[in-house]
């Protein structure tokens, strides 16, 4: 079971959270939200997300020790990850079957607010 970071979350972050789903095979539950613009832009495609597989960790010294998320595409039955890559920097990727996919509500003052912020208001 994962969740994702607090800084995705609609009240505490920048609500780019988008779900949850189960992985089928041992039915642990991950979290999801958009991946950002620099990860987009990559040699394996279009990633779409940060599928959250554990909490982010941080050595005393402020460095990021792991992340907790790695790079893919969820879709309805399965999502794609990017677990390593091999010898010349191609992505390796693992496909997970899953159930229960969900996408999470915005809150309806998150939706005005970002409709204001989209036509300059």
């Amino acid at each position: 079971m994962a969740f994702a970071d607090t800084s995705t979350y609609f009240d505490t972050g920048d609500g780019s959270i988008i779900g949850g789903f189960e992985e089928k095979t041992c039915e642990n539950f991950f979290e999801f939200s958009a991946a950002s613009a620099e990860e987009i832009d990559n040699s394996f495609g279009t990633i779409s997300h940060r599928i959250w597989v554990t909490t982010p960790w941080k050595s005393h010294a402020g460095h990021t020790m792991d992340c907790g998320y790695r790079l893919g595409n969820v879709l309805k039955t399965v999502a794609y990850l990017i677990v390593d890559e091999d010898e010349f920097g191609e992505p390796i990727v693992k496909k997970w079957n899953i159930r229960n996919h969900r996408e999470y509500t915005r809150p309806i003052e998150e939706i005005k607010k970002r409709l204001d912020k989209s036509l300059g208001l």
